[in-house]
């Protein structure tokens, strides 16, 4: 059966994100309900590693279905292996449901990471791989906030079910995670398939259709589709010379590419962010909140996230990602080394833990309480204007189209390792060296942002195609790059000239076959 396919950009990019509200909706399953008494009863106050190993069983699973995401997506396409993981997920979430203690708990997460890994490292290739240049960033930034838009609703939805009595409570909120999936399973079907996978699979007319219809409204002549169809075959009939296996990801200053897609996705988990995402609920029981006025105020967290992600889909590809990524990092470690010098300063150690919690053994009360709420919103904030969505947008657009999907795969497998280490890392540090923990994040963000300005370059406003450039050997020092300055713009126009000069339409047959790597760009430089 043939399904008609919508080719909105925006509305295709509303329905793949719904991939990333899967993750959202697990990280808010766990974080709103660690904290109510049918959890804390059922499951023998779990705390230290075996809190750790349950938090950290997502990012487990997705490292796992990272790893093969990327062969599944170059075998089945982009759009197919979105689909897939959604029956993960549905086996998962029904492990979870059903749980009797805390293995199944942790088995179920792990199947719903196997999903989680495959839709956050595809999601963004394939709407990289659909968006005109300058959108693509505002975009791949759609898929963050769905991430938080699903921690948001299964936050609340975790605080309602925390109403309900006994085990009930907790099972029902987690049985309500199928819904994203199969609304996203439904989904699927409308939507295209990557024009740069089918191009790469061989598959030219449909390609040429496809990424005519997505850029210009299915005029095949326009010559923006032209420029680009051009720079795809171009660069692609040079990537099939390319070493095979995993050498093609270190030949040719491929590792400076490497070495940005997957560092960018660890400095996102290295910048502490999940010391909020995941346990916000300690954070403010050890600033003085609890029972009801915790769940709300950290609720409170995660409107912040939606709207101030929100706020970066308007500036996002006129400001860049280096001032992001850099910037970013600096207010992150900043607000880290406050929360953390206030704690240690001000902190009172308590006996068995705040309110029975022990993975919680320090308490500020008065001022100082104020000031860790309000640095850790200020935090959630940072992040949700900068790491948060950036490290997702810039990892997806490195990769040539060649090692794409298996790249994206390679980064979100970095972001999930150290997702997994730290969540494993957070409860035992805070029942452990308490305040300390927010130092050790404060100085990774500082590094963060050093790392940044010496080896990212700029990718905004510059076609997939270009990006190799930058990466390549001769290229710009990263710090001299800048927002636009696009081949591509000045490659359209000559495609214009071009068609005023002959009688008819262009034909497609043979374009690329004979041009060099970047032989566009050096002929418009000359």
């Amino acid at each position: 059966m043939r399904f008609p396919k919508i080719y909105n950009t925006y509305f295709v990019a509303i329905i793949a994100t719904v991939g990333g509200m899967l993750f959202g909706f697990d990280i808010s399953s766990m974080s709103a309900i660690i904290g109510t008494n049918q959890y804390v009863d059922y499951f023998d106050n779990p705390h230290g590693l075996i809190q750790g190993a349950i938090g950290s069983a997502l990012a487990a699973g997705s490292v796992v279905g990272s790893i093969f995401a990327g062969p599944l997506s170059d075998r089945v396409g982009r759009r197919d292996s979105i689909f897939i993981a959604c029956i993960f997920w549905l086996i998962g979430t029904s492990v979870q449901v059903a749980c009797n203690g805390f293995g199944m708990l942790i088995g179920g997460r792990i199947i719903n990471g196997i999903c989680v890994g495959i839709t956050s490292s595809q999601v963004p290739v394939y709407l990289a791989e659909i968006a005109k240049k300058e959108k693509r960033g505002s975009i791949i930034v759609i898929q963050q906030l769905a991430i938080e838009w699903g921690i948001f609703f299964m936050y609340f939805i975790g605080y309602g079910c925390s109403f309900i009595a006994g085990p009930a409570s907790f099972r029902t909120a987690w049985g309500i995670q199928y819904v994203p999936a199969v609304v996203l399973m439904l989904g699927v079907p409308f939507l295209p398939r990557s024009p740069r996978w089918l191009a790469k699979m061989g598959r030219t007319e449909l390609a040429i259709d496809v990424l005519a219809k997505i850029q210009a409204h299915g005029d095949t002549q326009d010559p923006l589709v032209i420029a680009e169809w051009e720079e795809i075959t171009t660069v692609l009939a040079a990537e099939r010379e390319a070493l095979p296996g995993w050498r093609k990801f270190f030949y040719r200053g491929m590792w400076r590419r490497t070495l940005a897609g997957m560092s960018v996705q660890a400095w996102q988990q290295l910048s502490g962010a999940n010391v909020m995402t995941y346990y916000v609920v300690y954070v403010f029981q050890m600033a003085g909140l609890t029972g009801n006025i915790n769940l709300v105020s950290s609720g409170i967290q995660y409107a912040l996230f939606i709207v101030f992600t929100g706020a970066v889909f308007f500036f996002i590809d006129g400001v860049g990602r280096r001032p992001l990524l850099i910037y970013g990092a600096i207010g992150m470690g900043t607000c880290m080394f406050i929360v953390g010098g206030v704690l240690g300063s001000y902190g009172t150690y308590v006996q068995g833990g705040v309110g029975g919690n022990l993975n919680v053994i320090v308490s500020v009360t008065g001022a100082a309480s104020h000031v860790v709420i309000a640095f850790s919103y200020l935090l959630v904030i940072v992040y949700a204007l900068t790491l948060a969505p950036v490290a997702w947008v810039y990892a997806a657009e490195v990769w040539s189209l060649e090692t794409r999907a298996t790249g994206m795969g390679l980064a979100a497998v970095a972001n999930w390792l150290f997702n997994f280490a730290i969540g494993l890392f957070i409860p035992p540090a805070f029942a452990n060296i308490s305040w300390k923990t927010f130092i050790i994040f404060g100085v990774l963000c500082f590094g963060a942002a050093v790392q940044a300005f010496f080896t990212y370059p700029e990718t905004a406003k510059k076609s997939l195609e270009e990006i190799e450039i930058l990466f390549g050997k001769g290229g710009p020092m990263p710090w001299r790059t800048k927002v636009g300055e696009s081949a591509l713009d000045a490659h359209i126009q000559e495609v214009k000239e071009r068609k005023a000069s002959v009688a008819g339409p262009i034909d497609y047959a043979g374009i690329g076959e004979k041009k060099e790597p970047g032989a566009e760009h050096k002929e418009m430089e000359a």
